[in-house]
C-alpha cells in the first residue's frame, strides 16, 4: 500500500532527501529583490495592497520584510509576539499508555521536540503573523531504518502562489509553470496560515493592518528630522548694498547656503551676514513626536492587544502583569503552532519509522497564565491556619522546587509548636485521658453490639452465588438488621462525654 500524506496525495520517499525549493540567481526564484519601502506613497500602497487581492503578492511581501526591518517598534513588538511561542518548552503526548504509543512518544520526543532547531522553527512559521502564511522546508536525512529531520529550512514567501482557483492551496513557482506553480512534494514543507481573520490566507497578515500607519510614521520621522536639522540654529540673512552687483548676490547667497555646514565663509567688506534666533518651535517637535507615538500604540495594540510597555510610560510590573503579550492571543498562537507541527512534522514522521497510525502523539505548547504568585501563597496560607493539609511536592512543583536530598543544605521547615503554659496543658492532658477511656469502653464490647447487624449479611452471603447477586439482594436486609444495641452504646457514650463537658450539639 502506498504511503499517503495528510492530504491523501502519494508521498514519494526518494524526493524527500533532495531539497526542493531552493533560490537561485536567476529563475524564478532569485534571492534578489527590488526594495519596495523607498519612497512609498499612499498611491503606491494602494496599488500594492490590491495586487495583493489579486494573488499578485510578491510587493507585498516585500513591503512587509522592509517593514520589520526599517522600523524598530514594529521590528519589537514582532519578536516579542513570536518568542513568547518559541521560548515555551514543548512536551509530547503519548497517543495511549500502550508501551508502543509510549516508545513512539519518546522517539517524536528525542527527534523532533528536542531537536536544536525546534524554537528557530516556531518563530519562522510565527512569519505566518506579519505576511499571512510561512513556509518552512524539511531536510530529512535517514539511516537504514529511521527517518528523522535534519535541519528545518524557512523559504521566502515569495517563492510561492496560491492557486488560481481557490486561492487557498500553496504552490511553488517552478520553470516548468511560472504562472501556476507546481504541487508541494508531499511531507517536504511546514505550511502555516496567520488565521487573525476569516477570509484568505494572504489577507490576514499583521503587515496588511499596520502598513498605512507605518507608512505615515514614515513621513513624519523624514518632515521630524528635517525639522531637527534646522531646528534650534539661527536663520542666515545675507545683506547687500545697492552697490552689489548681480554676481555679488550670487556669491553671497552660496555662502549664506554652505555657512551652516562648512562654518566658514568670505564676503566683500560691503556685506554680511545675520543670525536670527528663531523663537516657539518646540510646538512643531510635539507634533511630530506625539504622531509618530500614536502610530506605535496602534501597531502594539494590533501585534500584542495591549500598549502597555515602557515606551508610553507604564511601570515595569504593570508590563509584567500583563506579560507583554495578552494572554488570549499568546494561547491562540500556540495552539495554531501546535496545530501545524503536529499535522505537517510529528505524523509526516511517524508515518515514515512506525506506518500509519489510528492515533498520533501530540506534541503541546502550551502557555500558562500568569498569575499572582504572592496572593496565591497569602491564600494556601490561611487555609492551612484553618486545618488544611497539602502535599508538600504540589507546593515544590507550583514554584518549581526540587525534592530535597541526601545531605543537601535545606533551609525553612515547620516550625516547633510553642509549649501551653502547664495548667493548660495539665487540663488538656486529663481531658484526654477521660474521653480515652470512653473510647476504650465502647470499643470493648464492639463485637456483641454489631453482630444483629453482621448476621443477616453473613446469611445472605451464605445463600448467593455472584456479587451481582449479592448485590440486587442487599436492600431485603433492611427490616432484619437489629441496630439496638448499637444506638444504645453511641447514647451512653454520648451522655459520658457530655458530662465531660466535649459533647457538641450537632
Amino acid at each position: 500500500m502506498a504511503l499517503l500524506d495528510q492530504y491523501g496525495r502519494p508521498v514519494r520517499v526518494s524526493a524527500l532527501k533532495q531539497l526542493q525549493a531552493e533560490p537561485g540567481i536567476t529563475g524564478v526564484r532569485q534571492v534578489w529583490t527590488d526594495s519596495v519601502a523607498s519612497g512609498l506613497t499612499p498611491f503606491r500602497l494602494a496599488s500594492i495592497l490590491r495586487a495583493c487581492d489579486e494573488g499578485q503578492l510578491d510587493a507585498f511581501l516585500t513591503l512587509a520584510e522592509e517593514m520589520e526591518e526599517r522600523d524598530p517598534h514594529y521590528f519589537s513588538v514582532m519578536g516579542t509576539r513570536k518568542r513568547v511561542i518559541s521560548g515555551i518548552k514543548p512536551r509530547v503526548e503519548p497517543a495511549s499508555d500502550s508501551a508502543r504509543d509510549r516508545k513512539i512518544a519518546d522517539a517524536v520526543k528525542a527527534d523532533i521536540a528536542e531537536h536544536e532547531g525546534f524554537g528557530d522553527l516556531v518563530e519562522d512559521i510565527l512569519d505566518a503573523l506579519g505576511k499571512g502564511f510561512s513556509v518552512v522546508e524539511i531536510d530529512w536525512e535517514t539511516t537504514a531504518s529511521v527517518w528523522r529531520p535534519r535541519e528545518f529550512i524557512q523559504r521566502d514567501q515569495r517563492f510561492f502562489t496560491f492557486d488560481q482557483r481557490t486561492r487557498r492551496k500553496l504552490r511553488l513557482k517552478d520553470e516548468a509553470d511560472p504562472v501556476n506553480g507546481i504541487e508541494l512534494e508531499p511531507f517536504k514543507f511546514i505550511t502555516h496560515f496567520g488565521r487573525l481573520k476569516s477570509g484568505l490566507p494572504y489577507r490576514g497578515g499583521l503587515a496588511r493592518i499596520v502598513a498605512f500607519g507605518w507608512m505615515c510614521k514614515a513621513y513624519t520621522l523624514k518632515d521630524w528630522m528635517a525639522f531637527v536639522e534646522t531646528y534650534g540654529l539661527p536663520l542666515r540673512l545675507g545683506r547687500y548694498g545697492p552697490e552689489a552687483t548681480k554676481e555679488d548676490v550670487q556669491i553671497l547667497f552660496r555662502a549664506v547656503a554652505n555657512i551652516g555646514t562648512d562654518a566658514a565663509a568670505v564676503l566683500p567688506d560691503s556685506m554680511r551676514i545675520d543670525f536670527e534666533q528663531i523663537q516657539g518651535g518646540a510646538s512643531s517637535e510635539r507634533v511630530f513626536e506625539g504622531l509618530a507615538r500614536y502610530v506605535d500604540e496602534q501597531v502594539s495594540k494590533a501585534v500584542l492587544g495591549q500598549t502597555m510597555t515602557s515606551d508610553d510610560g507604564s511601570s515595569q510590573s504593570q508590563a509584567e502583569v500583563h506579560d507583554e503579550v495578552r494572554h488570549d492571543i499568546a494561547a491562540s498562537d500556540a495552539r495554531a503552532a501546535t496545530s501545524t507541527v503536529n499535522r505537517d512534522v510529528v505524523r509526516s514522521y511517524v508515518d515514515l519509522n512506525y506506518g500509519v497510525q489510528e492515533q498520533y502523539p501530540r506534541l503541546l505548547l502550551e502557555v500558562e497564565e500568569p498569575e499572582d504568585r504572592t496572593a496565591w501563597v497569602n491564600g494556601v496560607d490561611k487555609l492551612l491556619g484553618r486545618g488544611l493539609t497539602v502535599k508538600a511536592s504540589e507546593l515544590r512543583a507550583k514554584f518549581g522546587l526540587s525534592e530535597p536530598e541526601g545531605e543537601d543544605e535545606v533551609v525553612g521547615g515547620v516550625p516547633a509548636p510553642t509549649e501551653p503554659s502547664a495548667p493548660t496543658a495539665m487540663n488538656r492532658q486529663q481531658e484526654g485521658d477521660e474521653i480515652d477511656l470512653i473510647a476504650e469502653e465502647m470499643l470493648a464490647d464492639w463485637q456483641p453490639v454489631m453482630q444483629p447487624l453482621i448476621d443477616p449479611v453473613e446469611a445472605l452471603l451464605a445463600q448467593v452465588t455472584t456479587l451481582e447477586e449479592f448485590r440486587d439482594r442487599l436492600p431485603e436486609l433492611a427490616g432484619t438488621m437489629d441496630e439496638s444495641r448499637l444506638v444504645d452504646a453511641l447514647v451512653r457514650g454520648m451522655v459520658k462525654a457530655r458530662a465531660l463537658g466535649d459533647a457538641r450539639d450537632g
